[in-house]
């Protein structure tokens, strides 16, 4: 199949690289993790040793402004097809269903199926939560971590479709390690077999999701290095985003009565008088509860830093290949630190050691709060806190101006564009005889050589009744059961000072925007149904 071209003289017009022509297409590789907060990252303000992805944004871009959906499962649907989750069945819609469960329509389909009819090989390692088999997702190679319970033990997972069958010595198994482990292996082979045709690769480390498990020399490294509490946190990483230029904007105050999104009275208990449900006054908690929530935050840091050991082995088996100045490479967040406490998976053992396999331990309000530093809230909501994530970027042969920040909005739903765009691929119109409806995902790639805004008409949010929408610097958002607050985040990101009563225009504009949406989403649900 002809390779779509892009004219030199276009392509330098536009300001994107002509390493997008046909012929020399960049590998892409997205590297997704699992409920990490805006400011986790080293080079996003955090203290967490990340050095190679501090490496990747001192040599590509920070995205400062860019969105998840504040869930795992519709984020991965937004960003795999392009569309919202709500338009794909992926997340709830009133009246009409949809979510974790829900079913793709025929024409909504993953990014491989773009991407393969022009060559590309494509690679899955990790956490799915998708709908459908990986393989007919149209991953060539697939290792997905079904078990999300258990960090220690590979039993439960599938590797092509098909279930594994852990070793009888797993003491050196670990989930994290275990995804780069075979994210390398396809790149292996892929410099063996097909060195002649580039890779889409999709990597979707579990970590730092609950439970808290960590390997014991990660979490001495972090031992009492959080003693002093998340309200100290919170004002040290704040100085440091206001030093890197991150933001222009205050640090949002600790909402003391907001605790998780779920309320699970027996997992406190089995927890022990150590666990806080509140994001209360650090000086304020016993001894015992400060020594137990440190430690929390010391195997969510000691998670998060094990991620940067395997991006950094995935970075040099590319380096060896001799391919990483041609691939493409983004990280992100699928949500929001979480507020979230609870006991699943085999209960929590007490008298264990933090962070091994029978423990079961999740990082709760407190330091959650500090995690989406300077932002209110956690994942599922979406205010701030819930859906901004960091977005570093990496492509040597494609990026010109490296180390620089972008400040154009974006979301998830754009990823799929850009991956097209990068590669030189037209996306079809159709697929299998039904046409593809318009998404409204746009391509970043005119931001990667300057700082210009992505227009768009605005970006939206619902999920679990929470629901959000912006229109250029304007946010209309409003927690499940709440009334609607309205800021300028030109200057109020930390979404502090609310405007809702003082501008009733603005806040019904964006109101009627977002009804609009939700009745657009929904008749393309309708009309999807009837046509089948």
């Amino acid at each position: 199949m002809k390779l779509t071209t892009i004219p030199l003289l276009a392509v330098l017009i536009a300001g994107i690289p002509a390493a997008v022509s046909a012929g020399d297409q960049p590998n892409v590789i997205m590297i997704l993790v699992d409920d990490m907060g805006y400011s986790d990252v080293g080079c996003y303000g955090g203290e967490i040793d990340t050095p190679n992805l501090n490496q990747l944004a001192a040599n590509g871009l920070r995205f400062t402004q860019f969105y998840n959906t504040a869930r795992c499962w519709p984020t991965r649907a937004a960003l795999m097809t392009g569309f919202y989750a709500q338009q794909v069945n992926r997340d709830a819609i009133p009246g009409l269903g949809g979510g974790g469960r829900g079913k793709r329509q025929v024409w909504a389909r993953l990014l491989p199926d773009y991407l393969k009819p022009y060559g590309y090989r494509c690679y899955h390692s990790g956490k799915w939560h998708l709908d459908g088999k990986c393989l007919d997702g149209g991953f060539d190679r697939s290792f997905n971590m079904r078990n999300q319970g258990n960090f220690f033990t590979n039993k439960g997972n599938f590797i092509d479709d098909i279930p594994v069958a852990p070793g009888e010595d797993e003491s050196e198994y670990y989930a994290t390690d275990a995804t780069a482990e075979h994210a390398i292996d396809c790149l292996k082979e892929h410099q063996r077999e097909y060195s002649n045709k580039p890779f889409f690769h999709y990597i979707a480390f579990i970590a730092p999701h609950f439970p808290l498990h960590a390997r014991p020399e990660d979490i001495a490294k972090y031992k009492d290095r959080y003693l002093d509490g998340w309200d100290e946190m919170r004002k040290a990483r704040f100085q440091r985003q206001l030093a890197m230029g991150i933001h222009n904007t205050s640090l949002s105050k600790l909402e003391k009565n907001v605790g998780p999104p779920y309320h699970f009275p027996d997992a406190l208990e089995k927890l022990g008088a150590g666990e806080v449900n509140r994001p209360l006054p650090w000086d304020t908690l016993t001894e015992e509860q400060k020594q137990f929530q440190a430690t929390k935050m010391a195997i969510h840091a000691a998670m998060v830093d094990r991620v940067d050991q395997q991006i950094g082995r995935i970075l040099d088996q590319l380096t060896q290949m001799k391919a990483l100045d041609n691939t493409l490479i983004m990280f992100a967040s699928d949500n929001g630190a979480s507020a979230e406490i609870m006991v699943r998976h085999g209960g929590h053992d007490q008298s264990a050691s933090p962070g091994s396999a029978p423990t079961y331990l999740c990082l709760g309000p407190g330091f959650s709060s500090a995690c989406n530093t300077p932002f209110r809230r956690h994942k599922t909501w979406v205010h701030e806190g819930g859906c901004a994530t960091p977005l570093i970027v990496s492509w040597p042969d494609g990026i010109r101006n490296k180390g620089a920040i972008r400040t154009t909005p974006g979301h998830v739903i754009d990823i799929l564009p850009t991956i097209l765009e990068a590669t030189g691929i037209e996306k079809p119109t159709e697929w299998d005889g039904n046409p593809i409806p318009e998404a409204p995902g746009k391509s970043l790639l005119p931001a990667f050589n300057r700082n210009i805004e992505i227009k768009r008409d605005f970006l939206w949010w619902m999920h679990d009744g929470h629901r959000a929408v912006r229109v250029g610097d304007w946010k209309l958002v409003a927690a499940k059961n709440d009334s609607w607050e309205l800021y300028n985040l030109k200057h109020d990101r930390a979404e502090q000072v609310n405007l809702a009563l003082q501008n009733p225009k603005k806040r019904d504009q964006l109101k009627s925007i977002w009804e609009s949406q939700l009745e657009s989403m929904s008749q393309l649900v309708r009309d999807s149904r009837e046509s089948k």
